[in-house]
This record gives structure tokens, C-alpha cells and sequence, in this order.
């Protein structure tokens, strides 16, 4: 009895050798991956050995659950931070932070520059102006007050001087 394969599905003239050669590059190219997939378990499995060393399922339970309470705390204090700084952020807008001062003689007379006009305005360009006034007399307090960068009051030269270099306008 002779039986031929090849015969009975239609490739009774294909020469065997192709078979081989496809068998044999198909053979390679699987031993090319499984020589990279046992690097990569090697590596893996270092990985996990380092991971375990000392350890077991309840104490790696307990690391697990201390970074997670860590985390929460870190989230916290950052929450916590940033409404901090917000809050400050909110008051130094309202504090004075622009100044300007101008000395001047009042009238003339003294000489030394007693007299002065000192502008405080915080960052909305709000605040005061204290015009200090010395004579032969004493010595005289004056205020005016600073909205937006505009007084209601006309102001004297030495006081628009003040507020010109409070609101840095040259």
C-alpha cells in the first residue's frame, strides 16, 4: 500500500524542501521569543523576590495600608496648605504694599525738609496719604484718603508726587 499525502490534498509536485526551510524559520523565530520571555520573567522575578524578601501576606497588608494612611495625610496637608495660602493671599491683598514718600519745606523758611507727604496704598491702589506739615508753629497731620488710585480731595504737588511713586508712575 502506498500512501502519499501530498498526493491526496493537491500538492503532489511541491517540493518538500519549502516545508522544511518554513518549519525550521518558524522553529527560530519561537526560540527568539521564548529566550525574550525568560529574560523578562528572570528580570520579573527579581523584581518580586526584592518586593517579598522578608516579608509576608500580613506585614505586606500592613506596608500597603501605611502608605495608603500616609497618602491620605499628604493629600490633607496639601488641601490644608493651599486654603492657607489662599486665606493670606486674600489678607496681603489688603495690606499696604506700595509706598511713597516725598520730603519737602513747607514753607521756605526752616530749611532741613521737615515736612512730608507719605502715600500707603495696598495692591487695589486703596489706602491714605499723610501730609506732614512743619512750620514755625508746630507741626500739623493732615489724611486723605485713596480709593482706587483717586483722591476726592485735590492734592497738593508734594502729595501727587507721593502717590505717583506709590503707584509707580513716573
Amino acid at each position: 500500500m502506498n500512501y502519499n499525502l501530498l498526493e491526496e490534498i493537491g500538492l503532489g509536485s511541491f517540493d518538500l524542501t519549502y516545508l522544511f526551510i518554513a518549519a525550521y524559520a518558524l522553529i527560530l523565530i519561537l526560540i527568539i521569543v521564548v529566550i525574550v520571555q525568560a529574560i523578562k520573567f528572570s528580570k520579573l522575578s527579581k523584581k518580586y523576590k526584592k518586593f517579598m524578601s522578608g516579608k509576608n501576606a500580613k506585614s505586606l497588608e500592613k506596608d500597603i495600608v501605611g502608605l495608603y494612611e500616609d497618602n491620605k495625610f499628604i493629600k490633607a496637608s496639601a488641601e490644608k496648605n493651599k486654603n492657607d495660602i489662599l486665606t493670606l493671599y486674600k489678607k496681603f491683598e489688603s495690606t499696604f504694599q506700595k509706598i511713597g514718600i516725598v520730603k519737602y519745606d513747607a514753607f521756605n523758611q526752616i530749611g532741613g525738609q521737615l515736612s512730608f507727604s507719605l502715600a500707603l496704598l495696598d495692591e487695589n491702589d486703596n489706602g491714605f496719604i499723610l501730609n506732614s506739615v512743619h512750620g514755625a508753629e508746630g507741626c500739623y497731620l493732615y489724611t486723605k484718603e485713596i480709593k482706587n488710585g483717586m483722591c476726592e480731595i485735590s492734592l497738593g504737588d508734594e502729595e501727587r508726587e507721593a502717590l505717583n511713586m506709590a503707584m509707580n508712575i513716573s
